[in-house]
């Protein structure tokens, strides 16, 4: 069977970004690093060309492919937190360097964009009344980063 692996472009910070993130998340580790063994624009030899990682479970690749290529917001790394604890610390780890951004998402100090969203958000969007969604989705767009408990006030009418 097939298997999707996302692997990231780094400028010469693969590793380190590789070793933020397992920091982050419970069931993440290093799986891998391998090292340039000719030159080439993304590192001389001994440098990290590639680091294998697993993140909350799923595997990754960071690349050290040099200069050309850079991040956009167009792809996030989605993360649904538990509760506002959750949401509060990958917040701050992430927002250590990085840009805080409306509705959840925040670009890291390596340019990766994450949408750090409470579990709860989903629940309440798929709800049948469309008052309720529109409610929260009104409150959810004043936000920075997201607030569970104004979430859940607009959500119940408040």
């Amino acid at each position: 069977m097939s298997k999707i692996t996302p692997c990231l472009w780094f400028d010469g910070k693969a590793e380190e970004a590789a070793r933020f993130y397992v920091t982050l998340l419970p069931d993440s580790r290093i799986d891998a690093v391998l090292p340039y063994t000719v030159e080439t624009p993304g590192g001389q030899p001994g440098d990290t060309m590639l680091v294998e990682f697993t993140l909350a479970g799923e595997s990754y690749m960071a690349l050290n492919g040099g200069p050309y290529f850079q991040f956009t917001p167009a792809i996030s790394l989605f993360v649904s937190c538990a509760d506002q604890a959750e949401v509060d610390r990958l917040w701050n780890a992430l927002g250590d360097g990085g840009t805080p951004m409306q509705c959840g998402w925040i670009t890291d100090r390596y340019g990766v964009s994450w949408q750090i969203v409470p579990a709860a958000l989903g629940v309440m969007m798929k709800d049948e009344d469309n008052a309720k969604v529109r409610r929260v989705t009104q409150a959810m767009l004043q936000m920075v980063k997201l607030d569970t408990g104004l979430l859940e006030k607009a959500y119940a009418g408040g």
